[in-house]
């Protein structure tokens, strides 16, 4: 059955909603843009560079996550960041992607907005194009800095609402709860952006909750340590609210000890609305089918529980609905003409 499972999962049709472009910079990649900078990396190589991925919580990846952002000067940078993460990601069958980025760490370079957007973006309309993927644009605040330093980069944003789609909340998340970006977001809310937020990670549930009623998100991202609280599953089964949950991440960010022992199981039979994500795929092994393999090899999940995964990324898309319907389509065609 897993040869079955696994075969289904390649070749299904999916939604990706959970994807920081700047944890898709490979080493080589990180490399080549290095040269071209003339920016020095504290790495020999290649390998030297992925051999420092031993990660034993968050804040340890985000030391390497943000050194190696360095190399990100240009609008050509950022293209051609996001245009590898597309190619990447249209092999494992991904149609449609919503991807985060994080202004305020390039920002602090002296990288102005517009060049991280119009390379972004031009990747993004790139692959609608020529490789027939949608897209979501989401600007994500660094949640370690000022409420202060978020408005402002807010305040940057408006001259380029029209191709950003939502706002989103990352970074170190101990220390750092939700209600601290209470008023920022209340203004997203009033520019008319979509927003999410990373809550239940390393946090505790305490954090979702603040996520859903002081910022009113219309997902959460990761979500995992809200099954430590009964009546905040329950709300979220309620709500139909969408968890973008990532497994290899979760792992290797030592959230959980052992793949084994990862809670999707559990968040699907309890009814919460979960999805499978990547991500930080440069540094957390693997994207989108990488992913699936894990939970597949690992959790025994059956091929109608993959099917439910993928279908869980559409609805929970920010997508409309007759786009919602055209992919869901795809998935039941797909489902139903895959041998066993």
């Amino acid at each position: 059955m897993d040869s079955f499972t696994l075969a289904l999962a390649e070749k299904l049709p999916k939604a990706e909603l959970h994807m920081h472009l700047e944890g898709s910079l490979e080493p080589e990649l990180m490399f080549l843009l290095a040269r071209r900078n003339n920016v020095s990396l504290p790495y020999e190589n290649e390998e030297a560079l992925r051999q420092a991925y031993q990660f034993n919580n968050l804040q340890e990846f985000l030391d390497i996550y943000y050194n190696g952002m360095s190399v990100l000067l240009t609008e050509q940078d950022f293209y051609d960041l996001t245009w590898a993460y597309l190619e990447r990601s249209h092999h494992d069958n991904v149609i449609h992607t919503e991807v985060f980025f994080d202004p305020q760490a390039h920002l602090a370079r002296g990288v102005a907005l517009e060049s991280q957007i119009n390379g972004i973006y031009r990747a993004l309309t790139h692959a609608q194009e020529n490789l027939g993927m949608s897209f979501r644009l989401i600007m994500s605040f660094l949640r370690h800095l000022s409420e202060e330093s978020a408005f402002e980069t807010q305040e940057l944003a408006l001259p380029h609402l029209d191709r950003i789609d939502g706002v989103g909340l990352d970074s170190s998340e101990l220390g750092h709860p939700p209600e601290k970006f209470v008023r920022v977001f209340k203004k997203c809310h009033e520019l008319g952006l979509l927003v999410t937020a990373h809550a239940g990670e390393e946090g505790p549930p305490e954090y979702v909750w603040q996520a859903i009623n002081q910022l009113n998100v219309h997902r959460i991202d990761h979500g995992n340590r809200a099954l430590e609280d009964a009546d905040l599953t329950t709300l979220l089964v309620e709500k139909e609210l969408t968890l973008t949950v990532c497994p290899l991440s979760n792992k290797r960010l030592r959230v959980v000890d052992d793949m084994k022992k990862h809670p999707l199981p559990e968040m699907m039979a309890k009814g919460l609305k979960v999805t499978l994500n990547s991500d930080d795929p440069a540094y957390f092994g693997g994207y989108m089918n990488a992913n699936f393999h894990a939970i597949i090899k690992n959790l025994g999940l059956s091929p109608a529980q993959v099917v439910q995964l993928v279908k869980n990324s559409f609805t929970g898309s920010w997508l409309n609905d007759d786009e919602k319907a055209q992919a869901l389509a795809q998935v039941e065609s797909v489902w139903a003409s895959h041998d066993p």
